[in-house]
């Protein structure tokens, strides 16, 4: 049997789960690159408490939890009944279902094949590699047998794009404009200063779609959300990029493959107050059917 396992970091299900979230998050070494493990649990529990009322709030506005665990299920469901070659199931790092609950359900055998497929497009420490330890440790206390198979990050794959470029045009029928903002998840310079690939892949990712796109957009443009604390970030960041627009626009959250809190809740609504100009979501692939023949290729 091939079993395929989405990786990710999991959206809050119920409102009980946002200090587990931010628990699991902040005592993560590569989110919180604190290499003394008392003094990062003890920093982690400080930002966990002056971040929690906070949190939850957001959640309740939005109905109480994430849509990313419900559309997850779904693209698992669908790719289960169009394809019977794999078994397809999902594991969130910082929230259930969580790695050990999920690997309970199979009983693997040698000639089994597991195939971990984080949902990321672009490398991360904080994502990629981050979501891989945890998840290959888990696997080694459960099985040793079974062959393992990774699928690498896809930002530059044409069908990946072709879908990303289809959903864009799609939207822009809709709704015309001139701009298009590709926001991505943004992080600490200090992380791609150490090494990390995230930024370079974003550059890439989006000097490739700019091509593309050249003659639908008069401007194409990246920028970074979600930062968080004192310390410099990627940038520009998306909110001044909004302040700042003088006409409307599309955005695209290129760094997200599942609708989550960050597209949701702080690019559909927290970011509206601070427009200058009015603007329209891209919806992630989600569990679109393109999205599934995309992830199908990767496994043939």
């Amino acid at each position: 049997m091939k079993y395929v396992f989405f990786l990710n970091m999991g959206g809050v299900n119920q409102l009980d789960e946002c200090e587990i979230f931010l628990n699991n998050m902040f005592n993560d070494p590569y989110i919180l690159g604190i290499k003394n493990v008392f003094l990062r649990k003890f920093v982690a529990y400080m930002i966990r408490k002056s971040r929690l009322k906070a949190m939850q709030q957001n959640y309740e506005k939005m109905g109480g939890k994430s849509p990313l665990t419900e559309i997850t299920q779904s693209l698992c469901d669908k790719l289960n009944a169009k394809n019977q070659a794999y078994k397809f199931d999902f594991i969130s790092l910082y929230v259930p279902p969580f790695a050990k609950d999920v690997f309970a359900k199979y009983d693997f055998k040698s000639n089994d094949e597991i195939i971990l497929f984080p949902l990321y497009p672009h490398h991360s420490k904080t994502t990629v590699t981050s979501s891989l330890e945890v998840v290959q440790n888990e696997l080694k206390s459960v099985q040793n047998q079974a062959k393992i198979k990774i699928i690498d990050v896809f930002y530059s794959d044409e069908k990946y794009n072709a879908m990303i470029i289809k959903h864009i045009l799609e939207k822009k029928k809709a709704y015309d404009c001139n701009v298009l903002i590709f926001s991505a998840h943004s992080l600490p310079v200090s992380v791609i200063k150490k090494g990390d690939l995230y930024e370079k892949h974003m550059q890439e990712h989006v000097g490739i779609l700019r091509e593309k796109l050249k003659n639908e957009f008069d401007e194409v443009i990246l920028s970074y959300q979600s930062k968080l604390g004192p310390v410099k970030w990627l940038e520009p960041n998306t909110s001044d990029i909004l302040a700042n627009l003088d006409q409307k626009a599309l955005i695209y959250p290129i760094s997200f493959c599942i609708d989550c809190s960050e597209t949701i809740f702080e690019l559909g609504v927290e970011y509206r107050h601070l427009a200058k100009s009015d603007y329209e979501l891209v919806a992630c692939p989600n569990d679109s059917e393109e999205f599934i023949e995309f992830i199908i290729n990767c496994l043939s």
